[in-house]
């Protein structure tokens, strides 16, 4: 649920309007002139999931466990640094 509140309205009717939102998870738009200027949406206070909070952020390209097509000495690597 989304609506929009002129701010002047907003003023007059905050403290109803916070316990509206806390209570129907909605998101009230806040406009000055019809111009949006603010979201007043509730407050998650539970703490992130810990497991498969990165889902969907990580792409895979092409097979990861083919061999390169580079040959690589790590006894070189390790003297030139």
């Amino acid at each position: 649920m989304k609506k929009e509140i002129a701010a002047g309205a907003f003023k007059a009717r905050c403290l109803s309007l916070i316990d509206e939102v806390a209570s129907t998870r909605g998101e009230i738009v806040i406009t000055k002139h019809g111009k949006p200027k603010a979201r007043l949406v509730p407050f998650d206070d539970r703490p992130p999931a810990l497991f498969g909070f990165l889902r969907g952020t990580v792409t895979i390209r092409g097979d990861i466990t083919a061999p390169l097509d580079e040959t690589w000495d790590a006894a070189e690597e390790a003297a030139r640094t």
